[in-house]
């Protein structure tokens, strides 16, 4: 197991009720059953649920570090790439937000 991937577990799961389970051979991060994080480990990315129009932005910003990810980047998901050093605060800042936007408003409060 990756040091990234360790350090990726270790900001998914401090969210409240948060769970990791396995799916489609992938580590997926969840709260009270639905993904707000998919884990690829190879190369390591993650993808995470954006909001509205973020995607676009974040793709145009850094195609280097941004992707749309098959299957849920119609969606609005956004992939990023976490091999070269990634910036961890960002990476939990969109965790963070992708969470926020899946988890029920309680959980936020």
């Amino acid at each position: 197991m990756s040091a990234a991937l360790t350090r990726l577990r270790r900001i998914c799961l401090a969210l409240p009720e948060a769970e990791e389970r396995e799916t489609w051979d992938t580590p997926t991060f969840r709260v009270r059953e639905k993904i707000f994080c998919m884990a690829l480990t190879a190369p390591l990315a993650i993808w995470v649920k954006a909001p509205r129009g973020s995607q676009e932005l974040l793709i145009e910003a850094a195609p280097e570090r941004f992707f749309r990810p098959p299957y849920l980047g119609h969606k609005g998901w956004v992939g990023v790439h976490l091999t070269d050093k990634p910036d961890w605060a960002e990476v939990e800042e969109l965790v963070r937000r992708s969470y926020s936007l899946i988890a029920p408003r309680r959980l936020l409060a």
